[in-house]
């Protein structure tokens, strides 16, 4: 029997994942997955499960907000879902012969390199991502460390796309984020079907979490337009750092 008190914890913890998400263009799984642990007492499979599925509408609604004022590259999120699908594959099979420890602390390297570099590159609003021969198989190579990343360590891509685009391929602060949520859309939907033939989704819970965060995602994504490029940096440098604590608070936990 579900209590009033869970429901009330699903709303708040949409509500903060949505309005997170559109601000810096990330599904929000960093956020929900450990919230609905602690919060609502999941266990990590369910809440992985319930996450993802929850990612889906807040994405949607993400990629619509970034959408009506032109900041996606349909093309490029073409390009990157080409790589990432490839590369969650890839990173299943490998997640039982690398050691996760080494990948997550490579990963965690990363991350401070990426902190460090977004306090050096201020973001044009005008700046499109030139698609040229080098230009797409450097989209596609992203793509697949997105998604062998998530195949191994379940983490979602906006934390590696969003910076990535903006400091390699010189996209505004606005289009990596938009064109991070619409890449998220199809393997959102892809793990979803998975995870609910496995049962590894509250469904209840899910649609709880998806449609408050749906609501508060807009709000995020027009705060993301108001604000100035650089101070958009300097907040997605400090959200990078919280993501690298609770990475690096795994691994010394070795889970």
């Amino acid at each position: 029997m579900r209590r009033r008190i869970d429901w009330a914890w699903f709303a708040l913890i949409g509500a903060i994942a949505g309005f997170l998400s559109g601000l810096f263009g990330v599904g929000g799984g960093i956020i929900i997955v450990p919230l609905l642990i602690t919060l609502a007492k999941f266990d990590p499979k369910r809440a992985a499960g319930t996450s993802l599925a929850a990612i889906v509408p807040t994405a949607i609604t993400g990629v619509v907000s970034y959408a009506v004022h032109g900041d996606v590259a349909w093309i490029v999120a073409v390009v990157l879902c080409l790589g990432s699908i490839t590369g969650a594959q890839l990173g299943s099979l490998l997640l039982h012969r690398l050691p996760k420890r080494v990948v997550q602390w490579v990963f965690i390297v990363f991350l401070l390199a990426v902190i460090v570099s977004m306090f050096f590159v201020i973001p044009s609003r005008d700046a499109v991502i030139e698609l040229t021969v080098p230009s797409v198989i450097g989209l596609i190579v992203l793509g697949l460390v997105v998604g062998v990343l998530s195949g191994i360590l379940g983490i979602g891509g906006g934390a590696v796309i969003v910076p990535m685009l903006i400091l390699i391929f010189g996209a505004s602060d606005l289009t990596a984020k938009g064109t991070s949520l619409a890449v998220m859309i199809p393997t959102a939907i892809s793990g979803t079907i998975g995870n609910v033939r496995r049962r590894n989704v509250d469904l209840g819970a899910a649609l709880t979490v998806g449609v408050c965060a749906s609501v508060t995602t807009s709000l995020g994504a027009l705060l993301a337009g108001a604000i100035d490029p650089m101070v958009g940096n300097v907040l997605f440098a400090a959200f990078l750092v919280a993501i690298a604590i609770q990475l690096s608070i795994r691994a010394l936990r070795g889970r």
